[in-house]
């Protein structure tokens, strides 16, 4: 039994065989492991972020990358090293409180 695609435009992917979902606020980050045609595995990263016009319509504005195999080390490498950075300079700033208290 071939396995079922998906069509989002002129793209075409496999189910992705893990997904993973990280809700934070308004937004969403979906991680998701697909295979190519010569059942390599890559990731594509998908930020969702709910929006509602004025009348109340809800729809999902959504943007997108992959990331393959060749690049993991080199991207979890940099990803690393940039929330290192962000880590280090909010520790090292006055505390913000935003008004929502959060």
């Amino acid at each position: 039994m071939a396995p079922s695609v998906t069509r989002r435009g002129n793209d075409e992917y496999d189910d992705p065989i893990l997904s993973k979902a990280v809700k934070a606020g308004r937004r969403t980050y979906f991680f998701d492991v697909r295979t190519t045609r010569g059942d390599d595995c890559f990731l594509t990263i998908t930020e969702s972020r709910k929006m509602v016009d004025d009348s109340g319509a809800v729809s999902y504005d959504r943007h997108k990358i992959f990331l393959y195999k060749e690049d993991f080390d080199k991207f979890a490498q940099e990803l690393s090293e940039t929330i290192g950075f962000i880590r280090g300079r909010l520790s090292s700033a006055p505390e913000i409180v935003s008004e929502k208290g959060e």
